[in-house]
């Protein structure tokens, strides 16, 4: 079962492609990660990376690309994608190498939520420099405020966490998206999912249809 999966800046998607990872025994491959890990090792790549983030915008389409695609291709099957493709760009990219590759998509997923929803999930949200710990103010605050529980350190908030460039971030979402939500519509593999309500309400949107995805591939293989 391969599945691509994305929604706007705070959707929870990246909670529920490990739930999915973990459940249906998935390789997940993220473009966020990857993105970050690059900018955590300090590197010139890294350095650039962090300004397009600080700002709001979208990684270059040829960045994105490399890094997810040389992923495929150790991880060719039975993966879940996070927050690619997001451009049309990108979408071209990654066609023409599950092509090539006779790959298929089962499913693109949507995880979608207001506006207004997704600057509050993000703006609130607050990390510990430190151990890396990460709270929220209304979802998860601390037993002190603005003190991590675990190791007493200050609390920060990242710099594209800020209300400002979460709407930002959100407004280029959708403007991105669209061309390919239609793609995706027309293949017959889009699906969206209401992202509002707690973690456990939009599971159980989620699971019914992963399951049944899941055990029409497994009976497929079966007759194979």
């Amino acid at each position: 079962m391969n599945i691509l999966i994305f929604g706007p800046p705070g959707s929870g998607k990246s909670t529920h492609s490990r739930t999915i990872t973990e459940r249906y025994g998935l390789t997940y491959i993220s473009s966020g990660d990857m993105i970050r890990a690059e900018i955590e090792r300090g590197s010139e790549l890294g350095k650039e990376l962090k300004k397009y983030l600080a700002k709001g915008e979208l990684i270059p389409d040829i960045v994105v690309n490399t890094l997810v695609i040389s992923r495929l291709r150790r991880d060719r099957n039975n993966f879940i994608i996070d927050g690619y493709p997001r451009t049309a760009e990108q979408v071209l990219a990654l066609e023409n190498y599950l092509y090539d590759h006779g790959i298929r998509i089962d499913v693109a997923m949507e995880i979608f939520i207001s506006k207004e929803e997704s600057v509050e999930r993000i703006s609130g949200r607050r990390i510990c420099p430190r151990c890396g710990a990460v709270y929220h103010l209304r979802y998860r605050p601390t037993k002190v405020p603005g003190k991590c529980d675990l190791c007493g350190s200050q609390l920060v908030q990242r710099e594209d966490d800020r209300p400002e460039i979460v709407a930002r971030r959100y407004d280029l979402y959708v403007k991105n998206m669209e061309p390919i939500i239609k793609f995706y519509k027309k293949q017959g593999i889009y699906v969206r999912v209401d992202g509002h309500g707690s973690i456990n309400e939009v599971w159980e949107r989620i699971r019914p249809l992963l399951d049944y995805i899941h055990n029409r591939e497994k009976k497929r293989k079966e007759h194979e």
